[in-house]
C-alpha cells in the first residue's frame, strides 16, 4: 500500500503572495507529491472539518466558538498573525481533522502524512504564532478520550518550541511532549514540555543529527507509546527566513529517516505533520516539506 496521505484543497485560504505565511506552500506541496508519484489516488484520503467538542477537548470553549463564528477579537487575531474569515476558519478546522484522521490512518497502516498540521503556538486559550488550533494537541486527546491510545508521544522537530503544546498537554500524564527547537528563536516566553532541547543558532546537520540521535533511544524506554506524533517543521533549513540554525536538504532528511526507522523498529506507528516552513521561494520550501512523504513512504 501507498504511504497514505491526508489532504484538502481548503487547507489553502488563499493569502497574498507577499503574505509573511506563505499559503501557497499547500497546493505546491501536492504539486511536488504528484511529481514524485506519491500523489496517487489510492494514497490520498479526505478529512471533514473537526467538531467542535473534539476542538473544545483542548481549547476553551468561548475561543473555538469565536473561531467557528469569525468573531475572534482584534488582539487575539494580530497575535495569531492573520485574520480569522471563513476561509480561515474553515481552514483551521480542516486542518486539524486531517491530522486526527492521519493519526487513525497511522494506526492502521503503520505511518501516514498530513499535507498540513503542526500548529503548535496555539494555546489552550487562544492560538498564536500563525496557529489557530492546535492540531496534535486535539487529535491526541480524541485518540485518548475514544480508547484508539493509551500512552502518545509528540517529537516536535520544528526550529519554534512547542509552546501551545505544551500548555495544553502539560496536565495530561498520557502524553510525552519532546521539543527540540532553536534557543534564541519565538516564543520569547517558552512553556516547559516534557523534555526541551535548545540548540545554539547556526546549528548544522552533524550536530543536530547527533544530538536527536543521543535522545531518542530514552524516548522509547519512558514508556510503550501507542503512537508517535511527529513534526517535521522545515524551518530548521539554512535558508528559512525565520531559521537561524542551518540544516541541508540532505540534513532533513537525515533527520526524518533517523525518527521514522527509529519508531519503524520498534513497530510504533507515526503520524507525521509538516509544521512550520518560510521562504520566499515557495516551489523550494515545498520541495523541502516534500522529504517528509519521500522519507515516509519508504516505511509505508
Amino acid at each position: 500500500m501507498p504511504l497514505q496521505i491526508v489532504h484538502h484543497p481548503g487547507y489553502d485560504a488563499g493569502f497574498a503572495v507577499n503574505h509573511r505565511f506563505p499559503m501557497s506552500k499547500y497546493p505546491l506541496l501536492m504539486q511536488a507529491l504528484s511529481a514524485r508519484g506519491l500523489a496517487v489516488p489510492s494514497a490520498l484520503n479526505v478529512p471533514d472539518p473537526t467538531p467542535a467538542p473534539w476542538l473544545k477537548l483542548a481549547h476553551a470553549a468561548d475561543y473555538v466558538e469565536q473561531v467557528v463564528a469569525c468573531e475572534v477579537p482584534a488582539q487575539v487575531e494580530r497575535e495569531i498573525g492573520f485574520q480569522i474569515g471563513p476561509r480561515v476558519s474553515l481552514r483551521a478546522q480542516l486542518a486539524t481533522g486531517g491530522t486526527v484522521l492521519t493519526a487513525r490512518l497511522a494506526l492502521l497502516n503503520g505511518i501516514a502524512c498530513n499535507s498540513a498540521g503542526g500548529s503548535h503556538h496555539a494555546r489552550r486559550a487562544q492560538g498564536a504564532g500563525f496557529c489557530t488550533f492546535n492540531d496534535v494537541a486535539v487529535a491526541a486527546l480524541v485518540l485518548l478520550a475514544e480508547g484508539a491510545a493509551r500512552n502518545i508521544l509528540v517529537v516536535d522537530l520544528d526550529v519554534h518550541q512547542g509552546d501551545g503544546t505544551a500548555d495544553i498537554l502539560g496536565n495530561e500524564p498520557r502524553v510525552f511532549t519532546f521539543s527540540m527547537h532553536g534557543e534564541r528563536n519565538y516564543p520569547v516566553r517558552k512553556i516547559a514540555s516534557s523534555l526541551d532541547v535548545a540548540l545554539p543558532d547556526g546549528t548544522g546537520d552533524a550536530a543536530y543529527i547527533e544530538r536527536l540521535g543521543d535522545i531518542l533511544p530514552g524516548l522509547s524506554e519512558k514508556a510503550h507509546w501507542d503512537l508517535v506524533f511527529y513534526n517535521a517543521g522545515v524551518d530548521v533549513h539554512a535558508r528559512d527566513r525565520l531559521g537561524r540554525l542551518s540544516l541541508s536538504n540532505d540534513g532533513l532528511r537525515a533527520r526524518d529517516d533517523m525518527v521514522i526507522g527509529h519508531f519503524h523498529a520498534l513497530g510504533i506507528p507515526v503520524c507525521g505533520v509538516i509544521g512550520g516552513g518560510y521562504s520566499t521561494d515557495v516551489v523550494e520550501l515545498a520541495a523541502r516539506h516534500a522529504i517528509l512523504f519521500e522519507v515516509a513512504s519508504s516505511y509505508a
